[in-house]
């Protein structure tokens, strides 16, 4: 296997290489790319890499020979005979120790295929591998330097974890390795303890031995085996030269779960991590980010991974509460994230943990510890609030769109915490607030900023836009005072309306005062600055307070079609304005809805009438598609069965509604239109936003009015049938669907429903010939041999495919091929690349994928995560594997994986918590 030669398969290799990484030619380079990949995993292979490691040749053509020795030995170790394996490691060992003083990437290359040899030895073949490697390297003789010896077994040591990590053993040997692993940490524990002691140790030495502690802490190595390499990697933090790797060796061996066993371990790390505290001062008033932010990373994570184990150590309370104190100095860290500074942000999950265990505590052993921890809390809302307040106004206009959108995002995970920890300081948070509040706009001083009035609005909405406030008693109060509030901001004003909005069930329990709060709110309506908020914020009110709005109804649609009109707002708060028209003319009676709709919407039929004479254009084709996506989000939220409902038993009697008589003004309205949109569709039948646009309307009409929209069901069938003959689309389809599910059972409208559904059915099994239909119900047929199961995949018939691919042989093989480019493009839609409203649909491939390729998924998922910034720059490594785990735990609840696709795509976005969400 590892001796003799090929030369015309070696001086292709040469050839290829060359042409790979010097040749200007795209097409030769992936003409070479490609054969060196078939050369890689060729019988061939076993005798030229030995040629292309020649000291004669350049480190390129080395490099490659590496890695096919690599590739050989970790997918293709059932090729040796057992009889091969001494002369193979022999050989390893003598070219790793020829290249300790050569090119570096070739060594590193070297020093993972005998890991991989030695993985796959482990433990019968080649027991006590860790013990002879190191003894091989330390033995004097040949040319090699005693330190290069010693940076090369260090390189050997450091990768073999991580092969290990990534390697393809079976699940049965992966155990017995790792056991024989973790044996072996006797042998490398003297050697990196010795290390870095010695006084002579060079720095990269010493670097080195921090990154070989890092990547065997992953194999789980047991805290008190490591507790010395620990100590000693807190006095490597004092080099500048060594800081970097000194904090990422304490972090992963803190970080590691099993390390919560080993108390006694952890509570001397606690005094060791506090005696960073003047280094971090110091890197604070310096300006000295990076060591500031190392610094941090090491307290939370001691304090984050085993808050629960030092809580308990009762007679240590003190120290732990000097640790918590630490970190609430890093969450308060001076300086305006993220352009000041870029550490607060790693705190806040720390005082969601630390909240969580103190609560799971029996209610005795609580009180004990509420005690001490409400004040701490109590500080941190006041750190919080502090390091959400935006800068001056001079400093904000400098900062680029990136880092705006980044404090954006943060200031949003500063909501969240203010939210969770309401649930331990309850009512006194909300009074807490008030009061300063209070004091803040009656002082007389000119001191006050508007960022300290903000940021005390903001804590109000962050609490009172998820936890009911209903029953507090400071909310009168707080309405009282924002009509005090000098509103000279564009920041200011959009936390009033947001902190309105939040409020606007409060309102609808306490109508009296929203004769305060209305006018702001129908002033900021005007002004494009504050388009989302002031909408969205009128959009709560409408559809919470709608029953004791019809004193205001005139004025705010009088208000509104001022601003429709101005042309004031984007589209997307266009549409929500007329969802909150929806809201409140559905609480007015029909006569007046009508006289409002008239007044409303007759502009928009007159311009669409205009349009619709016009040769269609891209110009009027955007001005059509927004007009009939204004009716169709005024016919979303226009619901007068609502008011029946709504004034029953337990309604109050102020509220109440009397029932109204006659057609619905939707019905009314839409039979008024229906021509003019015939003519609109008769032009634009061949386009399919177009035709989506004029769908929409009527299929959010009839989700809207259900069988209140039976008068429409003859002329919408007879019109969708002619759609959908002349040209099908899939939003006609829809709509269709929508109309067999509430009318096919009724006797009265059987006729035009099952004529349009024979229709429909007809044009669609001729579109498909029937095909994709057959393939889902006979998987047998997956098995022949002129079908194309890979267009079939890359067609879209995923999900369909994915249930047969284990006991259909062609599917399987395409999964196993393409199954990782699946994943990455549904990971990719859901990080922002995809309409939110497909995210059921790739939930479902996530779902399919879990439950027939569980071992496939959880290590493409592994892989595809791991990559810097992917699906998007806003979620963390922590949220990333988080979603993965809660993915791969749901195997039978499709509509819990569904939900958790909504909630990691709105991370994605940077919308968790946005009006955006709340209508998601």
């Amino acid at each position: 296997v590892c001796a003799g030669k090929e030369r015309p398969r070696k001086r292709a290799a040469g050839l290829a290489l060359h042409q790979l990484y010097y040749d200007p030619n795209i097409e030769n380079k992936n003409l070479a790319q490609k054969w060196l990949m078939q050369a890689q995993v060729s019988p061939q292979a076993w005798q030229f890499c030995w040629v292309l490691l020649r000291p004669e040749k350049v480190p390129e053509i080395q490099y490659f020979g590496a890695s096919a020795l690599h590739t050989k030995i970790s997918r293709y170790w059932g090729d040796i005979p057992a009889e091969q394996y001494d002369t193979l490691k022999t050989q390893l060992f003598s070219q790793i120790a020829r290249f300790a003083s050569g090119s570096k990437i070739v060594l590193t290359r070297l020093c993972v295929a005998l890991a991989s040899l030695a993985l796959n030895m482990m433990p019968e073949a080649w027991p006590g591998a860790v013990s002879e490697m190191v003894r091989m390297f330390q033995e004097e003789g040949g040319e090699v330097d005693g330190r290069a010896r010693c940076l090369a077994l260090l390189e050997l040591l450091t990768v073999l974890p991580e092969e290990f990590q990534t390697s393809r053993l079976p699940q049965y040997r992966k155990g017995q390795v790792r056991g024989a692993l973790g044996r072996e940490w006797t042998a490398v524990y003297p050697l990196l303890q010795q290390l870095l002691r010695q006084p002579d140790s060079p720095p990269l030495v010493k670097a080195r031995v921090l990154k070989c502690l890092s990547s065997w802490v992953l194999l789980d190595v047991p805290l008190n085996e490591s507790e010395g390499l620990v100590e000693a990697s807190f006095t490597a933090l004092a080099d500048p030269e060594l800081f970097d790797t000194a904090v990422e060796a304490i972090v992963n061996t803190i970080s590691q779960p099993d390390s919560q066993r080993y108390v006694n371990t952890l509570l001397k790390l606690v005094p060791q991590v506090l005696q960073l505290q003047e280094q971090l001062r110091d890197a604070v008033q310096n300006g000295d980010m990076e060591t500031s932010h190392g610094i941090c990373r090491i307290a939370v994570s001691l304090g984050e991974n085993h808050s629960r184990a030092l809580l308990e150590q009762v007679e240590h309370w003190q120290s732990f509460l000097a640790l918590v104190n630490m970190i609430m100095f890093c969450t308060g860290i001076p300086g305006h994230y993220p352009v000041n500074e870029t550490t607060s942000s790693l705190t806040l999950t720390f005082w969601y943990t630390l909240q969580d265990d103190i609560m799971s505590f029996e209610a005795e052993k609580q009180a004990v510890y509420l005690q001490v921890y409400r004040p701490v809390y109590f500080q941190l809302v006041d750190v919080l609030l502090h390091k959400a307040q935006f800068p001056t106004d001079e400093e904000y206009a400098s900062w680029s769109s990136d880092e705006k959108e980044q404090f954006r995002i943060y200031r949003v995970d500063i909501s969240d915490t203010l939210m969770y920890v309401y649930e331990m300081l309850g009512a006194e948070l909300l009074s807490n607030l008030y009061d300063k509040l209070g004091r803040l706009l009656t002082n007389t001083e000119p001191t006050t900023t508007w960022q300290h009035t903000e940021a005390l609005l903001y804590g109000f909405q962050s609490i009172a836009e998820t936890i009911d406030v209903n029953y507090s008693d400071v909310i009168p109060g707080l309405i009282g005072l924002i009509p005090r509030i000098n509103i000279n901001n564009v920041q200011l004003a959009d936390t009033v309306m947001f902190t309105i909005g939040a409020l606007a069930e409060w309102l609808a329990d306490h109508p009296v005062m929203l004769s305060s709060v209305l006018p702001l709110v129908l002033q900021a309506l005007g002004n494009p600055d504050l388009s989302v908020s002031s909408v969205s914020t009128l959009k709560k009110i409408c559809r919470e307070c709608k029953y004791d709005l019809p004193p205001y109804a005139n004025n705010i649609v009088a208000v509104s079609q001022e601003v429709l009109i101005k042309q004031i707002h984007k589209t997307s708060q266009c549409m929500w304005l007329m969802q909150a028209l929806g809201f409140l003319l559905s609480a007015l009676p029909v006569e007046e809805i009508l006289r409002n709709l008239h007044s409303l919407i007759t502009p928009y039929i007159q311009q669409l009438e205009k349009l619709a004479g016009e040769t269609p254009n891209p110009s009027n084709k955007l001005a059509i598609i927004h007009i009939l996506g204004l009716l169709s989000n005024l016919f979303t939220t226009l619901d007068i069965t609502k008011q029946e409902e709504e004034s029953g038993e337990n309604a109050p009697p102020i509220k109440s509604v009397p029932p109204q008589t006659g057609p619905n003004p939707v019905v009314v309205v839409l039979q008024q239109v229906f021509a003019l949109i015939q003519t609109v569709l008769s032009k634009w039948l061949n386009d399919s936003q177009v035709v989506e646009a004029v769908c929409a309307i009527f299929e959010k009409s009839v989700k809207t009015l259900l069988h209140d929209f039976a008068p429409m069901v003859s002329q919408l069938s007879a019109m969708l049938g002619q759609m959908y003959s002349t040209i099908p689309q899939a939003s006609a389809l829809d709509l269709t669907r929508q109309m067999v599910h509430i009318f096919a059972s009724e006797t009265n409208h059987f006729p035009p429903i099952k004529a349009l559904f024979e229709l429909v059915t007809s044009v669609t099994l001729t579109i498909f010939q029937q095909g994709s239909h057959v393939l889902c119900s006979l998987p047998d047929l997956f098995l022949s041999e002129s079908l194309d199961v890979k267009a079939v995949f890359h067609c879209g018939k995923c999900t369909e495919l994915i249930a047969h691919c284990a006991d259909v042989p062609p599917v399987g093989q395409v999964l196993q091929e393409d199954g990782k480019l699946l994943l990455l493009a549904v990971l990719e839609a859901i990080g922002g690349q995809s309409s939110r409203s497909l995210m059921d649909q790739f939930a479902e491939v996530l779902f399919c994928l879990n439950k027939h390729c569980f071992a496939l998924l959880t290590v493409w998922l592994k892989e595809a995560l791991r990559s810097p910034g992917f699906p998007s720059s806003r979620v963390s490594d922590e949220q990333k594997d988080t979603f993965s785990q809660q993915v791969l735990r749901e195997r039978v609840n499709k509509r819990r994986v569904k939900d958790i696709v909504k909630e990691f795509t709105l991370v994605c976005r940077g919308l968790h918590g946005t009006e955006y969400a709340a209508d998601y």
